[in-house]
């Protein structure tokens, strides 16, 4: 009940809208001037077309008398002719008439008589004799015993060639019997002669038509016509109803009357386009006006609505601003202080009064709105007069806009925030919108940090190490010190990233991070600079290099203790190139190249060291340069070949096995050793293409071996890791073997275990397919990678290969002959064979066949030599074995020297 009233009450507010009242009444106004226009039309319309009517019939009474007239006198003239025929003859009746003065005009009429066989005896004037019993009019007369007149359609004959109408009457002779036709032929045009314009207009009808339906004569204005079809009209129709005229479709008021003594009916028609002109007109004029002052109502009123409707809506947007305001400064986390200015004696700015606040106010002031009201801003906020807020007030206030600042305020409690102000002013006064932004500075704090420091570890990361390395350039540019720069790798580190997971990465380069940071000063940098490289920036330094040595030691020694991860413990080293500013380098870019090439040095000297820089490192890295760049076309100019080097068996001493080791003959520095660019060949990916043609080449060879009836030897070739992870491996071993012929079996892959354990699941299945194809696969360097005797027992694989660093000095260190006794048997419970490399000395030799080693390869049997050489001592074996069945255990000195 009380919802019905508040929106009939809301209603009734609305249509006291002068807005909306007004268009009711407007439409209301105008609903009756168009219901008066249209009465008054309709009146005006009434009216027009009862005068068309009447005056229809008027012009029906006078053509009515016109045509009695005329027909008549047509009659008269047959009954004269019919009675002088009686009396003179067919020869005599006409001449006798003429002698009487009794003949009509024969500009007009033409008089004639047809006898009892139908032909024409005479006529006036004068006419062709011809034969009239075919026409409708003398087969009437002779048919029918009747007085009454017969008037044909318009027709013409031989006589005549001109449209006329035919009045006939009867004769007959003195026993009553048909005697022939007396004819007066008159034009159509005659009949209509009396069509004036000024009465029926250009489009209207005068005519006769006859109880056959068909006109006899018609005009419409200006053209006379005959033979249409005359209209049908009911009983009641015919005195000047408006009917559509069948012979032209033009509706016509219409009226019809029948003549008396003859079969013909007189019609006038008035266009009722031309009657209803002048009515037209002044519908027209009615509309014109009506529509004018309804044009001119429409617009007075939408005046008067639009400006009703601004002036509405301004006091309603006033209205809504007003509760907007109270309602969003109630709801909004800023807080709201509506101020007055106050002047002094001399009339400027001395104070501000707090005149209205928001909640928001109140909880940031610490007090309610009652004791804010009207309290001084000097009062609340003592040293705003020192701080610049009360310049900006005063700005504002004279001279209007926007003012925003930020301050760190002490609030009420000893706390302290940062807030935002924005002033704005008003009449007499300003408001000041003031927000706390204290967790936007925490959070732009947190992003500077974020943006200058690494995700993983909190270390500075490569813009803020810049940053630091400029600022101590500068300050030992000052003090006249040095500032050294150590460039860290750790050494290991992808092995353990790969075999244990990224997580376990993270974890470690956390740790090492940690130990790091614990090494140096509060004012030295240490940061990350990406992967597994680190920088520290050590300023304020004498000028002697080894003054920096002590912490760098430090750094080493904590870089190298065991980590546990994941339950595992592992172990990882660094290599550190350091360099000084100013003796390396005077400004950032090249300090840091120059570490790297440092660092670069440490890792060559084997890892776990730090290296100073010196301008020798350059002349290496650019030799390397030169390197590459020579590699790239090394390939094309046939600048590679191979060497083979045997392998051994261990008890029968025969050659059953070599393997295709790459030697790159350089055009300007002669033999480059693969140790020099195996690595920057694998560093660009060249290796790809080398491993492909090493592959080909070395399947080919062992062919050619073959085909040529030496001994079967199984050709053993190297994967790099680039090439074991290229998708297409398999297929491209395949096309080796099959472009060369060579046997599957004839084939041995040598594979590190620290490529295997990269990606085990793959390797794995790698390996599982090259198997499947009847390929050997070897571990190579067994015993140098990271955790992989644990899957060891996945490998598909026939070989284990023995590192050289064990077998250098098995002969004198137990440790190696340790390790090489537990690799000998763990090949063995595995059922693989078990190959040492780089045996160099009898002693070792003996170690190996005295442990049960399978196979062997080194120096001790032969270097690696051309395909010549392994062709003469395979030819020498095969002698050898069909001349004595001991010579094995001779061979290893003979073919050393050979070699």
């Amino acid at each position: 009940m009380n919802g019905t009233r508040a929106r009939l009450t809301r209603l009734l507010g609305l249509a006291q809208e002068t807005h909306i009242s007004l268009p009711l009444f407007a439409m209301l106004l105008l609903a009756m001037i168009w219901m008066a226009t249209d009465h008054f039309i309709g009146i005006e319309r009434t009216a027009a077309q009862s005068a068309a009517r009447e005056s229809s019939q008027e012009l029906i009474d006078t053509y009515e008398a016109q045509m009695q007239r005329n027909l008549g006198s047509i009659d008269q003239t047959l009954k004269v002719l019919k009675y002088a025929v009686e009396l003179k003859g067919t020869a005599g009746a006409l001449p006798a008439l003429n002698q009487q003065g009794l003949l009509p005009s024969g500009l007009v009429f033409v008089v004639s008589i047809a006898d009892r066989d139908g032909m024409l005896v005479a006529s006036n004037p004068p006419a062709r004799t011809i034969d009239v019993s075919r026409q409708g009019y003398f087969g009437f007369h002779r048919d029918s015993d009747t007085s009454t007149p017969y008037v044909s359609q318009t027709l013409r004959d031989d006589a005549n060639p001109d449209w006329h109408l035919h009045f006939t009457r009867r004769l007959s002779d003195k026993d009553g019997s048909f005697a022939g036709v007396v004819i007066v032929e008159v034009d159509p045009a005659y009949f209509t002669s009396g069509y004036e314009r000024s009465r029926l207009g250009e489009s209207g009808a005068l005519g006769l038509y006859g109880a056959d339906g068909v006109f006899r004569a018609l005009r419409i204005g200006d053209k006379v016509v005959w033979g249409q079809a005359a209209p049908r009209f009911a009983r009641e129709a015919g005195a000047g109803q408006a009917v559509a005229s069948s012979w032209d479709g033009v509706r016509r008021y219409t009226s019809v009357r029948r003549l008396h003594g003859f079969p013909l009916t007189a019609l006038v028609g008035l266009s009722e386009h031309e009657s209803m002109a002048a009515f037209e007109q002044q519908r027209r004029n009615y509309l014109w006006v009506a529509g004018s002052g309804s044009a001119l109502l429409v617009v007075i009123v939408t005046l008067v609505c639009v400006w009703s409707w601004q002036l509405t809506r301004t006091r309603r947007r006033i209205r809504r601003a007003q509760e907007t305001y109270a309602a969003a400064s109630e709801a909004s986390l800023d807080a709201f202080f509506v101020m007055r200015s106050m002047v002094d004696d001399s009339g400027a700015i001395s104070d501000f009064v707090i005149e209205t606040t928001n909640t928001r106010a109140e909880t940031l002031a610490g007090m309610d709105k009652p004791a804010l009201r009207g309290m001084r801003l000097s009062a609340m906020l003592p040293a705003f007069r020192d701080n610049g807020i009360f310049e900006d007030l005063i700005k504002v206030t004279l001279d209007g806009g926007v003012h925003e600042a930020e301050w760190l305020a002490e609030l009420s409690g000893a706390r302290t925030c940062w807030l935002h102000r924005q002033v704005v002013a008003v009449e007499d006064g300003v408001v000041a919108i003031v927000r706390d932004i204290t967790e936007r500075k925490v959070a732009e704090e947190r992003i500077r940090h974020m943006a200058h420091h690494d995700e993983l570890t909190g270390l500075p990361n490569r813009s803020l190490i810049r940053d630091r390395l400029d600022q101590a350039i500068v300050q030992a540019q000052r003090r006249n010190r040095c500032v050294a720069v150590a460039f860290i790798d750790l050494d290991g580190f992808k092995l353990v990233n790969d075999g244990l997971g990224h997580n376990a990465g993270d974890e470690l380069l956390k740790v090492v991070g940690t130990r790091m940071a614990a090494c140096v000063r509060r004012e030295d940098t240490l940061g990350r600079f990406g992967g597994d490289e680190f920088i520290i920036i050590l300023p304020d330094q004498p000028d002697n290099p080894m003054a920096v040595a002590p912490v760098l030691e430090k750094i080493r020694q904590a870089v190298t203790e065991p980590i546990l991860l994941g339950g595992q413990e592992v172990q990882v080293s660094c290599s550190m190139g350091v360099v000084m500013y100013p003796r390396d380098g005077a400004e950032p870019n090249t300090l840091m190249m120059n570490a790297d090439a440092a660092m670069y040095r440490a890792k060559e000297m084997g890892n776990n060291n730090f290296q100073f820089y010196t301008r020798e490192m350059n002349a290496s890295v650019e030799e390397k340069l030169v390197l590459l760049e020579g590699l790239r076309g090394a390939l094309e100019d046939g600048q590679f070949h191979l060497l083979y080097q045997p392998k051994v068996d261990l008890r029968s001493g025969l050659i059953f096995g070599v393997e295709a080791l790459i030697r790159w003959e350089h055009p300007e520095h002669g033999v480059v050793s693969p140790m020099r660019f195996i690595g920057l060949a694998e560093e660009s990916g060249l290796i790809v293409a080398i491993g492909d043609w090493v592959l080909h080449t070395a399947c080919r060879q062992n062919k050619a071996w073959q085909d040529a009836g030496l001994g079967p030897v199984t050709m053993s070739v190297n994967v790099s890791p680039r090439q074991f992870e290229e998708k297409r491996l398999v297929e491209r071993v395949a096309a080796a073997l099959r472009e060369s012929a060579l046997p599957p079996s004839a084939l041995e892959l040598e594979v590190t275990e620290s490529l295997i354990m990269r990606d085990l699941s793959q390797s794995v299945e790698k390996m599982r397919e090259l198997k499947a194809m009847g390929i050997s696969l070897s571990i190579d360097d067994f015993g140098t990678g990271y955790s992989s005797l644990s899957a060891l027992k996945s490998f598909p694989i026939s070989t284990l290969k023995i590192d050289k660093s064990f077998v250098r000095e098995l002969a004198d260190n137990p440790d190696d002959q340790a390790i090489a006794k537990a690799v000998i048997s763990l090949g063995h419970m595995l059922k693989l064979r078990v190959i040492a490399e780089g045996v160099e000395t009898e002693q070792q030799c003996t170690f190996l066949r005295d442990n049960d080693c399978d196979e062997m390869q080194g120096y001790l049997f032969s270097r690696p030599v051309p395909p010549a050489q392994i062709a003469l001592l395979l030819e020498e074996q095969a002698r050898m074995q069909a001349g004595c069945d001991s010579a094995g255990r001779d061979l290893f000195g003979p073919h050393a020297d050979a070699a």
